[in-house]
């Protein structure tokens, strides 16, 4: 009886898995999409097929999206370039020199650099980018750049090919920042047309080795290669043309869909597949790629305004009621890692809070019963009336995003809550959920930067900042912290002040880290090679080649 199961439960996969490979065939034809190759290794076309293109392509405001940030990769440069270790080098900018205060900046610019619409990418043009970075252009509904230093001053072009910048106060994240991949070169054209023509993706200009062919709103993006391209950041090995004539972005929006069409060689790559699928297709000779980037881990920033997480010890319990060893033996596979603080542990300045993270469901249970929270006989606990209630939005831009949020929930129902989940798509999720919002006790963080010092400044409201707790300026201790870092003028002297900020901020239960964060899977023919991956571990084609 369990062999006859096994063999219908294999037919029926089989049958599952030919329809999909047929489905997502006649999907790609009918665009007009060919994964076209090259028997030298140079030129050819990919299609890369992707589970979402975001809702806006206003530079500005779709600079930070996951998906959209594999286009602007390829559409526009960087002043540097940062790697997947964090470090730094030069791109546009050649070299540069800051005073030693870190109050100063100066940038050199690669001489020759055009955007594609035949702009100079000149100094002039590198204030314009560094202005709206900073301030975007709010009435026009431009936003600016959410990790860009708080305390930036202004910016002067000293000549065609340096700039100046200067700061309120010390800003050592300022150089690792310029590698962010929010912080791409627009042409100061585009930059000057309202939001609604920025909006128009074949009217906006980078200086990257693609331009766009053609797009269409939640369908596809087509880039084909610039040939006059030639400065490409010398990190990579290549500073000419790309290798490959185009690249198709489609957007497929079921995942098993999309790795069928890689298997079935109808595309080359397959966006955010199935952690579980990797080891099989690895086994089955594709090329498959968790790259971790620079950034927070995958975890909650608490809203410190709702009840009862205005309330410590709960706050506390919610730190220590989540196993986090068993989200990666049950979602995830041994690809990922524990989080050992809120911010990943490849970034310079990380320290290793292991402890405040560990799993005691007893001491969780204990804070909750001197709370006042008691445990009824359906097992959810009540004060005054009123059930233990977390409510978790699952982020569309991590795909295994519901499945720990459901994972997490069994978890916290041993200990007493009721956990609802809801799941949105990217649109409604950007309208709905929002840190702080009143119906978000905990917003799920999936964030990339490059230097640990920025981190501070977004944290409370001080400078425009986000506020991700809720909290104002009602912590002392966060913004002594807070503005001790931002004051640091050298990194030996941050190193303590970030591992106090780091230590301060879990034990208060502000944010609730759930592992380290894989936010970008790859799965790829092998005929595709030479991609790299960047410090917020977007894949750049700049260098691929593909073969027969």
């Amino acid at each position: 009886m369990t062999e006859r199961s096994t063999l219908l439960s294999l037919s029926r996969r089989r049958l599952l898995i030919t329809t999909s490979v047929a489905a997502t065939a006649l999907l790609v034809a009918t665009a007009g999409f060919t994964s076209a190759q090259s028997a030298d290794g140079n030129g050819g076309e990919i299609t890369f097929l992707i589970d979402s293109l975001g809702d806006t392509w206003i530079p500005n405001n779709s600079a930070i999206s996951s998906f959209q940030g594999h286009i602007w990769g390829h559409v526009a440069d960087k002043l540097l370039y940062v790697d997947a270790d964090g470090k730094v080098s030069p791109w546009i900018a050649e070299k540069w020199e800051q005073n030693d205060t870190a109050t100063e900046f100066t940038l050199h610019l690669k001489s020759g650099v055009t955007f594609s619409d035949g702009t100079a990418l000149d100094a002039s043009a590198v204030v314009a980018n560094l202005d709206i970075w900073y301030a975007g252009r709010k009435s026009d509904g431009i936003n600016p750049i959410g990790l860009f230093p708080k305390t930036y001053d202004h910016a002067e072009a000293i000549d065609a090919a340096t700039v100046k910048v200067f700061f309120k106060k010390p800003t050592l994240g300022f150089i690792p920042t310029l590698g962010y991949h929010g912080s791409i070169l627009i042409s100061p054209k585009t930059l000057a047309q309202p939001a609604a023509q920025q909006a128009d993706l074949s009217k906006t200009s980078g200086s990257g080795p693609y331009v766009v062919e053609s797009w269409k709103e939640g369908d596809f993006v087509k880039l084909v290669k610039r040939k006059d391209y030639n400065w490409g950041p010398a990190a990579v090995g290549h500073t000419g043309p790309a290798y490959l004539d185009t690249i198709t972005y489609k957007l497929v929006s079921e995942p098993s869909l999309r790795v069928a069409a890689v298997q079935s060689g109808q595309a080359d790559v397959a966006y955010n597949a199935s952690p579980q699928e990797l080891e099989s297709l690895k086994a089955e000779g594709f090329t498959t790629a968790t790259p971790r980037y620079l950034g927070f881990v995958n975890g909650w920033a608490i809203n410190t305004k709702l009840a009862p997480y205005n309330d410590l010890k709960v706050r506390q319990a919610l730190q220590a009621g989540i196993n986090r060893q068993e989200i990666i033996d049950t979602v995830y596979t041994p690809d990922w890692k524990l989080a050992t603080s809120f911010i990943q542990s490849n970034v310079p300045g990380a320290t290793d809070q292991s402890d405040l993270l560990a799993y005691n469901p007893e001491k969780a249970e204990k804070l909750l019963d001197e709370a006042g929270w008691v445990k009824g006989a359906d097992g959810i606990r009540t004060k005054n009336g009123e059930p233990l209630v977390l409510t978790l939005h699952s982020n569309p831009y991590l795909a295994t995003s519901k499945s720990v949020d459901e994972l997490i929930a069994q978890q916290l129902g041993k200990i007493g809550w009721k956990v609802a989940i809801r799941a949105y798509d990217v649109v409604t999720f950007g309208q709905k959920v929002k840190y702080g919002g009143p119906a978000v006790p905990a917003y799920e963080v999936t964030r990339s930067f490059i230097d640990a010092g920025t981190v501070a400044s977004i944290l409370t409201n001080a400078n425009n900042g986000e506020n991700w707790f809720a909290l104002d300026e009602s912590d002392k201790t966060l913004n002594e912290l807070r503005d001790k870092i931002a004051s640091a003028g050298s990194t030996e002297s941050r190193k303590p002040l970030l591992d106090g900020l780091q230590k301060y901020i879990l034990d208060q239960g502000y944010f609730i880290p759930r592992t380290q964060i894989v936010q970008r899977i790859y799965v790829q023919s092998p005929k595709l090679k030479g991609e790299i991956y960047n410090g917020v571990a977007y894949a750049s084609y700049y260098t691929a080649t593909k073969s027969e």
